[in-house]
């Protein structure tokens, strides 16, 4: 879905007219018309009072051309599990179990570790499998990269 189509949709389903959209946003009806018909797309500052207002993240608005990802632990994202801001916005790096009111849930990727493997291994997935799958993976996601440098 473009992004026309998402705010089209948002505002319809909100029972908002371009009108009403616009004086919510401080622009012009002619502006959500442009936005609508997809002549230009709304700035970044837009896009986060949008995401606000519509209570959907920025990727959603924009059509969701990313595949989003828990940078913690590796959870694909949609907007019922990303993250917030203690504000209410959006964090879309992370998944609302790793990170909650700006804070980190998981002190060591050791904790997590465990923490995943207790909840995720199973009879077909045995835990030492599961364990050896995310001590690889979870130290190339961005919460665990190590800086350049160190070891």
């Amino acid at each position: 879905m473009e992004t026309k189509d998402v705010l089209l949709a948002l505002r319809t389903q909100r029972g908002l007219s371009q009108d009403e959209l616009a004086e919510k946003l401080y622009v012009t009806r002619q502006a959500v018309s442009r936005w609508e018909r997809g002549e230009t797309v709304p700035g970044t500052e837009l896009l986060k009072l949008l995401s606000k207002l519509f209570d959907v993240s920025i990727n959603t608005l924009l059509g969701s051309p990313r595949k989003l990802t828990c940078q913690c632990c590796g959870m694909p994202l949609e907007d019922g599990v990303i993250s917030r801001e203690t504000d209410g916005a959006f964090n879309e790096e992370y998944c609302k179990w790793c990170y909650a009111d700006g804070r980190f849930t998981y002190t060591s990727l050791e904790e997590l570790v465990n923490f995943l493997v207790g909840h995720m291994s199973n009879r077909g997935w045995p835990q030492e499998e599961a364990r050896a799958y995310f001590e690889v993976q979870l130290p190339t996601l961005r919460h665990w990269k190590k800086p350049e440098g160190m070891l």
